[in-house]
């Protein structure tokens, strides 16, 4: 069994940011597509299947915890330049350290029924994240109001793992409806 051999990489000291904000939402949107395949396509070529394929890591984030969020590629279903989102020390409901769209939509879920104060105020802090705001920014400004305490996951990981499934679904569904897709269904909680 050979095991895997990851080229680590920081981007930006845990930051992928634009280095203007334009409002124009789909442009952001087309800007931050941009800055990921970019530096995806810096990354050597494989040389086969199994040990001879090239296998890269990225460290994207850092929560306030010191656990990082760091992306896998390639990913195990797609190709191309689909990702895999990871959270040190966290493992969701598939007993892994990398979350499903579902993960997320079932800890909306719960945070609506828990408490629809701070539910309506993570709502509000996911759309500017849709709108390819900083979630650095967001949470902290929200900070307060955000947090539903000793309940579900912390909302300064949501905003920032939502950041990348939207990048994620931008890069892979680019010609249908990219991060829309993810933000209806969040909508429809």
């Amino acid at each position: 069994m050979s095991t895997k051999i990851y080229h680590e990489i920081e981007i930006e000291n845990y930051n992928l940011k634009l280095s203007k904000f334009n409002k124009d939402h789909e442009k952001n949107r087309k800007n931050l597509r941009k800055l990921v395949i970019r530096q995806f396509i810096k990354e050597k070529a494989g040389q086969g299947k199994k040990e001879k394929t090239s296998r890269y890591k990225y460290f994207v984030e850092e929560l306030c915890s010191g656990n990082r969020i760091y992306l896998t590629r390639p990913a195990y279903f797609n190709k191309g330049f689909d990702f895999v989102i990871h959270i040190e020390n966290y493992k969701f409901s598939n007993k892994k350290d990398y979350p499903k769209y579902k993960d997320i939509k079932k800890d909306l879920r719960k945070k609506k029924r828990n408490n629809i104060r701070s539910y309506y105020k993570l709502l509000e802090a996911i759309k500017e994240v849709f709108e390819c705001k900083d979630p650095n920014d967001i949470y902290h400004k929200y900070r307060k109001r955000l947090e539903i305490p000793n309940f579900g996951l912390p909302s300064e990981l949501i905003l920032k793992v939502i950041k990348w499934l939207f990048i994620e679904q931008d890069i892979t569904y680019w010609n249908w409806s990219g991060r829309n897709m993810f933000m209806q269904g969040v909508n429809n909680i």
